[in-house]
């Protein structure tokens, strides 16, 4: 089997109606600020947004908080499953308002990996010092939100490619869109009856 053989598969973060999952954070290794981020850092948090009936907003690259410039808070999706697991903080969201000029970009950048980092805005509640390449080991976390951003603190907390499996259904989806569309289309007419019958004349004349 010769491995330089491109594949048929072309890998995308996200499917067409805006749907992508992720790492918002990992644990154990260092980030630029020299933060590590200990295994259990969200659960308390977790469990006070689960409360609350509800998840931290989705935002682009932390909103004003990351671009003093742009006075805009408003989330740009909705994150739909948010969990820790032996890796870290694994997310599922959504691209909402797919329909705007603003929705389309997002969709458009994420689609050709342009965007596909993950950053959280939080709150130190507990920490220890660390020590060497490590100045933290954050323990305990109150989080605030998770941006899309261009270039995450945290090298690996990244939107991870869609399988196989979730690419098909993406096309399978589209598919069925444009079968119902078409079908909901109203048939087009055979033609006026008075104009067939002039051209047909004109042909016999």
């Amino acid at each position: 089997m010769n491995s330089s053989k491109a594949s048929n598969f072309t890998p995308t973060l996200v499917t067409r109606d805006g749907w992508f999952s992720g790492y918002g954070a990992i644990f154990g290794n260092v980030d630029s600020h020299g933060d590590q981020i200990e295994r259990g850092a969200f659960a308390k948090s977790l469990r006070e947004w689960e409360a609350k009936g509800k998840l931290p907003p989705m935002r682009l690259q932390h909103g004003s908080a990351g671009n003093v410039f742009r006075h805009d808070d408003l989330p740009v999706g909705k994150w739909l499953a948010m969990r820790e697991d032996a890796r870290g903080l694994y997310v599922e969201g959504k691209l909402l308002a797919l329909d705007t000029d603003q929705g389309k970009r997002l969709l458009s950048l994420m689609q050709n990996v342009a965007l596909d980092g993950l950053s959280i805005g939080y709150r130190e509640r507990l920490s220890r010092r660390g020590t060497g390449a490590v100045k933290r080991h954050l323990l305990d976390l109150d989080l605030r939100e998770l941006s899309l951003v261009d270039e995450p603190s945290n090298p690996l907390s990244r939107v991870a490619p869609i399988s196989h499996a979730e690419a098909a259904a993406d096309r399978l989806r589209d598919a069925l869109a444009a079968a119902v569309a078409a079908e909901a289309k109203p048939k087009q007419a055979d033609g006026d009856p008075l104009e067939k019958l002039k051209a047909a004349l004109s042909r016999v004349a």
